[in-house]
């Protein structure tokens, strides 16, 4: 299990939360019940860069909190890298995880890991299009975030 975390801002507060990002990525495996060697990349942006992944490849030219791109679609063989299976990539913008953290009234820590955790959902198929997959992956969502402050 592999939880790779790249930050291509200036903002270096997020660093302090890789352990606790890591250890959330590898409770979503247990919590689910779900067994192998997974691999993510997750990657800390700002709006403009957000933005701009937006507009690029879902043709929707404003800034967003978390954009996923799951590698896996049904059977991939292209995900298997070795005995591990690469799930995808997670975009999160720090400056979304501000201000929702202000307007949630939580911390920021707490949107990152939230933030996070919805994003590889996204990656291990779960959707929130249809209410009754939205009522399935906010289940999942609590279950794995427990108290999470």
């Amino acid at each position: 299990m592999k939880c790779h975390i790249i930050n291509k801002t200036p903002a270096k507060v997020y660093q302090d939360y890789y352990k606790d990002l890591r250890l959330y990525f590898k409770k979503t495996f247990k919590t689910l019940k779900i067994e192998g060697n997974y691999e993510i990349s997750l990657i800390l942006v700002d709006a403009d860069m957000i933005q701009t992944i937006n507009r690029d490849y879902r043709h929707i030219d404003q800034a967003t909190d978390v954009l996923s791109f799951a590698e896996i679609d049904g059977n991939d063989e292209d995900a298997f890298i070795d005995d591990t299976i690469y799930l995808g990539d997670i975009f999160i913008n720090v400056e979304r995880v501000k201000s929702q953290a202000r307007d949630y009234g939580h911390s920021e820590r707490r949107e990152l890991i939230f933030l996070f955790i919805h994003g590889l959902l996204h990656c291990l198929g779960y959707d929130h299009l249809e209410p009754e997959d939205e009522a399935i992956m906010i289940a999942k969502q609590k279950a794995i975030l427990g108290d999470l402050t």
